[in-house]
């Protein structure tokens, strides 16, 4: 009988072919236009659990994309370990920025080039390989659930209602989550904290109408001008938020938790380079790693308004629009922060303009104990196949859904991703290692091995 790591190298090329034809179905949750992408994709990943080896496998409707969930129960008396992941991506425009076409997936310098090959279906993937390399060996030494959402870039609403609704099938003892990343392919590393997110929509109406410029230019307020204004007054010189109470629920943390931080390999050069920036920026008095771990941010995400086409229009617009993004902290709540920056627009607008903030999602931040099975049995697979005790470390990406499974499933999510910042999640040209995908595999097939025997010892 082979291992689970020899069945791993013996189907190798099937697992990345695999691999790339999910990554040929443009599953983008956001746009309608790609809704039966989205469901196409939610049936391969069930065809796939099934071959895997699930004993139960089905796409779970829901007032949006679908859910798939499965399972393979080999002894009720053993620990259930729940893997959660999405199979739908953000939108790729601008498609013109992409080397090749986002959905046509290119091998390059050993990396996979695709929209969603990291964030997070390569990610996700190698949970269904890790299964089927365990069950198809005759080694698989627990019960495993999956529940593989498609609307987790949309803010995973209806995910939150089947988590509320199905405590019976979703129970387990541990949630296990690749939607993270590692610090570098040197430095294994287990993600123990996640921002939380509010995402808002903002609105400026000045006149009924657009005007010209020359006529009313100076007379009428301008909706940009004034939308800009209001952003720009968000922080002030020294980088801090400067709306009122924003920080008054964030965690302080201690020299010493702080000196932990900085424990983690980061090259500020390096950094600047691969961004093509000259400089950092950020709050004062905080490094680049504290910045985006444990401290919240304020971001505009799009600005749009008047006339962007080609040559000119010398028009006063009637309307201007911005996407905002807050990423929250330690004990900040996404709802409260969320009215919080609505109060913000709506009260410090000059009467001539309306204002109209909406609300899209959002979620809680999250932390993650560090002095559990689940994290003890990550580390663990970890040191096996990299050889090297993986680094705490906190990230600066929200996962809306985790703080909903701490709360209402009681149970502490491992975040045991294998990305790198070099994948451009979100952005064009997204990437996954070959390195990563292969590497994940393997290490998700050892936890499953240390979390059934760290459990057994309890």
């Amino acid at each position: 009988m082979m291992s689970p790591l020899e069945y791993q190298h013996a189907n190798k090329d099937r697992f990345l072919d695999e691999l790339l034809d999910l990554l040929r179905i443009p599953s983008v949750s956001a746009d309608e236009k790609f809704n039966n992408d989205v469901r196409r994709a939610a049936e391969f990943i069930k065809i796939k659990l099934v071959e895997a080896g699930v004993d139960h496998a089905e796409i779970c409707e829901t007032a949006g994309h679908p859910i798939v969930y499965a399972e393979k129960i080999i002894d009720r008396l053993l620990p259930t370990i729940l893997v959660y992941g999405h199979y739908d991506v953000q939108p790729a425009d601008p498609y013109e920025l992409w080397d090749a076409p986002p959905f046509d997936p290119v091998i390059k310098n050993e990396r996979i080039y695709a929209r969603g090959a990291c964030d997070d279906k390569g990610q996700m993937y190698m949970h269904i390989k890790a299964f089927e390399s365990m069950y198809k060996t005759g080694q698989m030494p627990c019960n495993v659930k999956f529940m593989i959402e498609g609307e987790e870039e949309v803010g995973s609403d209806n995910l939150a209602l089947f988590v509320k609704s199905e405590h019976q099938k979703l129970a387990a003892d541990v949630i296990l989550i690749s939607d993270t990343s590692i610090i570098n392919n040197d430095t294994p590393s287990i993600t123990v904290g996640l921002r939380g997110l509010s995402y808002l929509e903002v609105e400026v109406t000045g006149p009924n109408r657009d005007l010209h410029s020359g006529v009313y230019g100076g007379a009428v307020a301008n909706p940009i001008n004034v939308l800009s204004k209001l952003i720009a007054d968000l922080h002030d010189a020294e980088g801090k938020i400067t709306i009122p109470g924003f920080y008054d629920d964030v965690r302080s943390y201690s020299t010493a938790q702080r000196n932990e931080m900085a424990k983690a390999p980061f090259d500020l050069l390096s950094y600047k380079v691969d961004l093509g920036i000259d400089d950092i920026k950020g709050e004062a008095g905080f490094t680049t790693i504290e910045r985006v771990g444990i401290r919240p941010c304020l971001d505009v995400n799009g600005i749009w308004g008047g006339y962007t086409g080609p040559g000119s229009k010398t028009v006063l617009p009637s309307k201007a629009y911005a996407k905002i993004s807050a990423r929250l902290v330690s004990n900040q709540d996404f709802e409260k922060m969320t009215k919080m920056i609505t109060r913000y627009f709506i009260e410090n607008a000059p009467k001539s303009v309306k204002v109209k903030v909406t609300p899209h999602h959002g979620g809680s931040p999250a932390v993650v104990d560090t002095d559990s099975i689940g994290y003890h049995a990550a580390s663990k697979a970890f040191e096996k196949s990299w050889k090297k005790s993986p680094i705490p470390t906190m990230e600066g990406g929200s996962i809306p859904i985790v703080a909903l499974f701490q709360q209402e499933l009681k149970l502490d999510p491992i975040l045991m991703g294998f990305g790198l910042d070099a994948d451009a999640i979100h952005s064009p040209n997204e990437s996954y290692g070959l390195f990563n995908y292969f590497k994940g595999i393997e290490t998700i097939s050892y936890f499953y091995d240390y979390f059934t025997e760290l459990s057994a010892k309890q």
